[in-house]
């Protein structure tokens, strides 16, 4: 995945932009934010749009792809609206979205307001990665389920991929990003290429979708190019596919001012590459138009009445703002009967902070069911004697809540978490310690390495070991738990070297 930021539109990467555009016949999009926390009578203003372009013929692998993040707040608005409104309504891109009406709305919105444009009403041809879940779903057999997946769940049930949503609610408005924000918002928008690929194949290995598509609508060929210009929708593909051949006709032969008339009346982006008829039936069958109405273009007002808060009330939420210093000792301190060993248990809102813990040695449980009632967590931690990490402010308003069992993570991202947490429990870190747990399940490596041909007996039908790494007398190391298989690699050098940078362990 090969990633740029377009923040100047005259810049090597816009132009980049627009070529790749002009090649590309699917595309992801996404949008981010900074987060409301109180009401207000505005939507909140997007700063930063992704676009996953697909590179290459559609064989190719949805990893063969770039990813485009427009800062929308350095770039002038005006003048990327047209280039935006094209993608947008181009019969030849595909467009890919997750719940994606709620991020046009505030898209369309923050041009109105910055722009002084009329912002954008719709996306056609559109999919939502929902939809295409529910069809992979009915194709295996599966009871679709009422409740409503997250992203995050679907890649991970259909592409094997962990999608963090640790860093939606940071602050987008911040220059310059993190490289953490980065990447989080690349793979949110590349993601929903993966997810695609995986329903084109299923409905390509089907059969033909249609096989009379030259056969409809060739009443249309008789309506000329200004007819065929002025249709409301791509119906005629035939026709609309040859568009830009059509257009260099129509410049040949028209004065320079009538060729800036009709540029000016064209909506659609020039394409070099217009969809494949595999493609195309795809879309005929399975596209649909995302429509923004009038009203949502206002925000909607809140029903809720305001309640005056009670002294009770208010009292508690002081005690919560001190609830982030941590006052010990901790569960495992030898004078409560515990082991001396810091043990924590993550809830779902740091999941990541707990592979960190795990990275530098140090303890760290997640909760034994998915979505674990608050007292279940509570108990977890109890019984285990760890104490529960979160950012769940609610968690710490239960009554049977025990004294010295939870902490308040205030930072967002992973790194600064784990500074956070080694600072407040006096952690002692060492580089000796990295990399002794196993990232997967917590669980402890066995105590002597194992040689080649003991990790190849140990890993048959449970994991593959890369044939390149036979002839660099490597040591494996097998977690004593899951029974995963790790090596000093590449990939362990650096992590090692990324941990002892983060705790600053060597001066």
């Amino acid at each position: 995945m090969d990633t740029h930021i377009v923040s100047s539109f005259d810049s090597s990467e816009f132009t980049h932009l627009t070529r790749t555009l002009s090649k590309s016949t699917v595309i992801g999009l996404d949008a981010e934010w900074k987060p409301v926390r109180s009401q207000r009578s505005t939507f909140p203003t997007v700063t930063l749009l992704q676009l996953a372009c697909q590179i290459g013929d559609d064989s190719a692998g949805w990893d063969e792809s770039v990813v485009f993040l427009l800062d929308l707040s350095s770039l002038p608005l005006p003048s990327i609206w047209g280039l935006i409104k094209d993608v947008l309504v181009s019969p030849d891109i595909l467009k890919l979205g997750f719940k994606f009406k709620q991020d046009l709305i505030y898209l369309s919105s923050t041009f109105r307001a910055q722009g002084g444009n009329p912002g954008f009403d719709q996306v056609e041809p559109y999919m939502d990665i929902t939809n295409i879940y529910k069809f992979l779903q009915h194709k295996q057999g599966k009871k679709i389920s009422k409740d409503k997946k997250s992203l995050s769940a679907i890649c991970e049930e259909i592409l094997g991929l962990h999608l963090s949503k640790e860093l939606q609610c940071s602050d987008w408005s911040h220059r310059p990003l993190t490289e953490e924000q980065i990447r989080y918002a690349a793979k949110d928008a590349h993601c929903l290429l993966g997810i695609f690929k995986i329903f084109q194949a299923k409905v390509i290995k089907e059969g033909p979708l249609c096989n009379h598509v030259n056969e409809q609508h060739q009443s249309n060929v008789s309506l000329g190019l200004k007819g065929i210009l002025e249709m409301p929708d791509c119906e005629n593909k035939l026709v609309g596919r040859k568009f830009c051949n059509a257009l260099d006709i129509v410049q040949a032969t028209a004065s320079s001012e009538e060729c800036e008339r009709i540029a000016r009346g064209v909506e659609v982006i020039r394409k070099t590459k217009p969809m494949d008829e595999s493609l195309w039936k795809i879309v005929r069958k399975y596209g649909e138009k995302l429509f923004l109405r009038v009203s949502d273009r206002n925000p909607k007002a809140s029903r809720r009445k305001g309640k005056r808060r009670s002294s009770v009330a208010v009292c508690e939420e002081k005690q919560l703002e001190n609830y982030g210093d941590w006052q010990g000792p901790p569960p495992w301190d030898i004078s409560l009967g515990g082991d001396g060993c810091p043990k924590f248990l993550c809830d779902v809102m740091v999941e990541g902070l707990a592979k960190h813990l795990r990275c530098v040695g140090v303890d760290a449980a997640v909760p034994h069911s998915r979505k674990p009632e608050p007292r279940e967590l509570i108990d977890q931690a109890y019984k285990e004697k760890r104490v529960l990490l979160t950012r769940d402010a609610k968690l710490l308003r239960h009554q049977y809540l025990i004294k010295n069992q939870i902490y308040r993570v205030n930072n967002l991202l992973k790194n600064e978490q784990l500074l956070e947490v080694i600072e407040a429990f006096q952690l002692k870190i060492s580089e000796d310690q990295l990399m002794s747990r196993c990232t997967k399940c917590n669980g402890r490596f066995i105590q002597k390495p194992l040689t080649v041909e003991e990790a190849i007996e140990a890993a048959k039908g449970f994991q593959k070991i890369p044939n390149c790494l036979f002839d660099k007398n490597l040591e494996f190391w097998q977690c004593m738990d899951c029974n995963q298989l790790y090596w000093e690699g590449t990939q362990y050098h650096n992590a090692v070297q990324k941990f002892i940078d983060v705790c600053q362990l060597k001066e």
